[in-house]
């Protein structure tokens, strides 16, 4: 079968689309033809290398995975020959007290697809049988594949971590992004009135058309001081951010008293500062957030097979152009999710 493989660590050029030996399942996994794999920020930080992290070559990324099950192990009881699934990206050892409590994502042996273990970029996989999430007749494989990780994150970020609730005012940074689509259309579904930064008109009408109700371009405006005008001087009650660096000091700015940021990442630099004046005195509350709860992921797909969020595609490449994914997320070029073809 083809897979597209990294031997080391680099730019887009690692990525070698070569023949590979198809999996062997265990008797607890299911075989999973992989129909479509989006990609996510992850995928670049793992190609580069990360630091502290020891990744075994050669490695297959892709974490967000939706296919067709071909085979099942002979301990496998829910799951069916020809069900039509997406993956959960997370994994854990379903045996520990945060896994069993419903924390799975604390869990020490967390990992994802992509990143610990090989992920979906290649024609067949191997999975266990409860990552398999069986879909609607209705919802398309490159749809599924756009939702697992950036849903599941802005789900857990907003709801578990912020306690957003009804009517707020949320700051979206980054609307172009998965993750930033995703939480866009979660702030609205609870009636939030929604901030929302793009760059460049386009990006900013996209984001309107997702149900932001504000849009401000993040490389020509400052964004803390169109939040304070939009707001009447109040500011923001939630942040969501995952930026890093570049933002991180007007999302600071734009949060109200008492406010909320809630982050997930720092693709522009994890180095940030803190006035610890202003957290004290203002009684903001800074919240990490990593992945999410298998239980929060059932959640919102219920509101993604019924419609009520929908995942956003910017464009499908065939895996074999993998090289050129890359580097137009690396490049900042999409709106949405990026989706490999194998």
């Amino acid at each position: 079968m083809k897979a597209a493989r990294i031997h080391q660590h680099g730019g887009p050029d690692v990525l070698v689309y070569e023949d590979v030996p198809e999996p062997k399942i265990k008797a607890n996994q299911v075989l999973v033809r992989v129909c479509a794999c989006a990609l996510n920020h992850l995928d670049l930080f793992v190609r580069a290398g990360i630091p502290g992290m020891k990744i075994p070559m050669p490695h297959v990324l892709g974490s967000d995975i939706a296919g067709e099950i071909v085979e099942v192990g002979e301990l496998c009881e829910r799951v069916q020959p020809g069900w039509r699934v997406l993956l959960s990206p997370g994994l854990s050892c379903r045996q520990c007290e945060p896994c069993l409590s419903g924390s799975d994502n604390l869990c020490r042996r967390y990992t994802m697809f992509g990143y610990g273990i090989d992920g979906g970029d290649t024609e067949l996989l191997a999975a266990p049988e409860y990552a398999a999430i069986r879909i609607p007749d209705d919802l398309g494989f490159e749809e599924a594949a756009a939702v697992p990780l950036v849903f599941l994150t802005a789900w857990h970020m907003l709801m578990a971590r912020a306690r957003l609730q009804p009517g707020e005012d949320v700051l979206v940074l980054a609307a172009s992004s998965g993750v930033g689509s995703a939480a866009i259309q979660i702030a609205k579904m609870f009636q939030c009135r929604v901030i929302a930064t793009a760059g460049g008109d386009d990006k900013m009408a996209r984001a309107r058309e997702l149900g932001a109700d504000y849009a401000i371009d993040h490389y020509r405006q400052d964004i803390a001081a169109e939040v304070r005008k939009i707001t009447g001087k109040r500011g923001v009650d939630v942040v969501f951010e995952h930026v890093g660096v570049a933002t991180w000091p007007k999302s600071l700015e734009s949060l109200a008293p008492s406010g909320r940021l809630v982050t997930c990442g720092a693709t522009t630099g994890y180095d940030a500062h803190l006035d610890l004046r202003y957290l004290f005195s203002k009684q903001w509350s800074l919240l990490g957030s990593f992945m999410g709860t298998m239980g929060e992921l059932h959640c919102v797909l219920q509101f993604v097979f019924r419609k009520q969020l929908k995942p956003v595609i910017d464009r499908v490449y065939p895996l074999s152009e993998i090289r050129a994914a890359h580097q137009r997320l690396e490049n900042k070029e999409q709106f949405g999710k990026v989706i490999l073809k194998p």
